[in-house]
């Protein structure tokens, strides 16, 4: 709340989490303005989630503790989903700029654990293509998700039930015509 100069606009019960659950919430006042709020246990304390809304944008971004990341909602609003982000500094740093009016970056960070054999090797391979370990990091990261999505789309594909026989006899008739 530190990012809202601790300006609170309404608080409420909160199904969700536990029983004590209970959010506190910030908005600006306008409607392409923002909005925060932080979902904790009234009990112990314990935050459960922070989020940030850019109405401008159309973006909802929330951090949620990893042990209570089950059953959450998809949409935040009419057609905008929530980003889950997985970091606690990539949702501060985007609160921050989405307060103050700045432009921030929409990516999510990943944290990343390696070795020092993984480390320098992929130092090596970035040096060897002129591009920063960071660049190369990004690249990689984004091939494993395209993959993944084409492989859900050939998912989807094969349960529609189109097989080559019908097309066949599909083009044959057009070919007698």
């Amino acid at each position: 709340m530190e990012i809202v100069s601790y300006r609170i606009c309404e608080g409420s019960a909160w199904n969700g989490f536990s029983p004590n659950t209970y959010s506190l919430d910030y908005w600006n006042g306008d409607q392409d303005g923002h909005s925060l709020c932080i979902i904790f246990n009234t009990k112990d304390q314990t935050v459960y989630s922070v989020q940030v809304c850019d109405y401008k944008n159309n973006r909802a971004y929330r951090f949620t503790h990893p042990e209570h990341r089950t059953d959450l909602d998809k949409e935040a609003w009419d057609d905008v989903n929530w980003c889950d982000l997985e970091t606690e500094e990539d949702w501060l740093e985007k609160a921050q700029a989405i307060v103050d009016g700045r432009d921030y970056d929409t990516r999510v960070q990943i944290p990343l654990e390696l070795g020092e054999d993984e480390l320098f090797r992929l130092m090596s391979m970035a040096h060897e293509r002129d591009i920063t370990l960071n660049q190369l990091v990004t690249e990689i990261i984004q091939r494993v998700v395209d993959r993944e999505e084409l492989r859900q789309i050939e998912e989807e594909v094969a349960e529609l039930d189109i097989s080559p026989v019908k097309k066949e006899k599909r083009k044959s008739k057009k070919n007698k015509e």
